[in-house]
């Protein structure tokens, strides 16, 4: 029987062992999409205790302390102290057994703290304690943690209205770590509440110092701000929908689209799908037109639970996988703007595991020859960012297409103590390589199998985003 988490956790063979401790372990960390809020890096924040860092903004937590019969108070609860919080999520850890939570929570106990302690209701104080002692010295800031994990580069989630002022004066102070923005518009494109719709117009204009009065007025002030975000190093944009719509209108049936919006009236959901398409493919032109990447984030139905949404708002550990049908729309967007060619390196996510191979063998259409791995498959998302998903990912990819030319991992996170995500991503590729040669199935070439890992869990991602670093 092996040792819980020991030095060869996930690692089953020898050939992913030597993988592992002498290729991946020792790469940095590129973390090309998270959440991590700019102002908490700007400021280098100090974190009060462990509570707060943990649970404050962590809906994957919050949605398994519910499940566990926890009262919402010690989720989101403004009046409930961190302290109590803690201590009922020290509860619910042992019951999250072959859950990522129970993984990723042990790991980032030792990788940051140096504590092999089991997190359960008999352990919390004394773990809180020790966590929350160094939280609080200047080791523990914000800044130190990114250090703590070799993090070389991270990209945040902004909306085009936003001042970018905390990217700027984190690059100022000369942080060594690049902290960059990604464009992420879909709120210039969602038509579903008017009232929210003409409220979010009114700031695009005040930002862009455009006025917007049609669809292709708007379409200037984003590129606008697109602008603005290239000059302040932003080489990447993202698309959290929940499907490229097949569907497109002339340019008088936009206008009027967007008329009806901002007047207050509700539209149609194919006028809704046509006017998101149009948008897309805008936008997938300015990023080709600056050398940009462009992500798409597909397959959620968001915000499942009305009473607790009118509550507590967005990303709180309502949403769900969706059945789109993902393939049509996808087709017609990349095909439109590699015909004009004009399509951007682009990243494809999808939530529903059933999509694996359409979007595996979706990206193949588009590659062309001028950069290896132009069209990415993403790594598992949100509710595949775990070992399953993860595994299942890759090897659509592998039959599919070129694991080898693959960007690797990211956290999309709200934490600083999420990247040893990265390490539970890089144990399940060595694993997956290393159960290979063990079978016999691929050659124990150990200089090819090491360059290939970090490739995938760092250069790759080095070399297809070009950021200077």
């Amino acid at each position: 029987m092996k040792t819980f988490m020991d030095e060869n956790f996930v690692l089953q063979t020898e050939t992913a062992q030597q993988l592992y401790h002498n290729h991946a372990a020792k790469m940095p960390i590129y973390d090309y999409h998270c959440h991590l809020p700019p102002e908490q890096v700007a400021e280098d924040k100090q974190f009060d205790n462990i509570g707060e860092v943990w649970l404050g903004g962590d809906h994957y937590k919050w949605r398994a302390m519910r499940t566990n019969g926890v009262s919402e108070d010690y989720c989101t609860g403004k009046e409930t102290s961190w302290r109590d919080k803690f201590r009922k999520w020290a509860e619910t850890v042992p019951n999250t057994l072959r859950n990522p939570l129970y993984h990723w929570t042990h790991l980032e106990l030792r990788r940051y703290f140096g504590i092999d302690t089991l997190l359960n209701p008999e352990t919390a104080e004394e773990i809180f304690e020790e966590c929350t002692a160094k939280l609080r010295t200047p080791e523990y800031s914000a800044r130190n943690l990114m250090r703590s994990m070799n993090v070389k580069l991270v990209c945040t989630t902004d909306d085009p209205i936003d001042s970018l002022e905390y990217h700027k004066q984190i690059a100022a102070d000369g942080f060594e770590i690049k902290v960059l923005p990604t464009f992420r518009p879909d709120k210039a494109a969602n038509l579903s509440d008017p009232a929210a719709y003409k409220n979010y117009v009114e700031a695009l204009s005040a930002a862009s110092g455009r006025t917007i009065n049609s669809f292709g007025s708007l379409v200037e002030a984003v590129d606008n701000r697109h602008a603005y975000f290239h000059s302040v190093g932003c080489r990447l944009s993202d698309h959290g929908i929940q499907y490229v719509p097949d569907a497109e209108v002339s340019a008088a049936e936009l206008d009027a689209i967007f008329q009806k919006v901002m007047a207050g009236n509700a539209v149609s959901q194919a006028d809704a799908d046509a006017f998101l398409f149009t948008f897309l493919q805008e936008v997938g032109k300015m990023n080709h037109s600056r050398g940009w990447t462009q992500q798409y984030h597909v397959g959620v139905f968001r915000n499942n639970n009305s009473r607790l949404f009118k509550a507590l708002g967005p990303d709180t550990g309502f949403d769900s996988i969706a059945d789109f049908r993902q393939g049509p729309g996808l087709i017609k967007l990349l095909d439109r703007l590699d015909s004009s060619n004009q399509l951007a390196k682009s990243i494809l996510y999808n939530i529903n595991p059933s999509d694996n191979e359409l979007m595996a063998t979706m990206i193949g259409n588009y590659q062309d020859g001028s950069f290896p791995g132009k069209m990415q498959f993403g790594s598992g998302w949100w509710f595949l960012d775990q070992k399953d998903g993860m595994e299942k990912q890759m090897n659509s990819l592998s039959v599919l297409g070129l694991l080898s030319r693959f960007v690797g991992m990211l956290t999309d996170s709200r934490s600083f103590l999420s990247y040893p995500r990265h390490e539970y991503f890089r144990r399940i590729l060595c694993n997956l390589l290393g159960n290979d040669v063990e079978n016999g199935e691929i050659p124990a070439d150990m200089e090819l199998l090491g360059s290939m890992v970090e490739n995938i869990c760092y250069n790759n991602a080095v070399e297809y985003f070009g950021i200077e670093l």
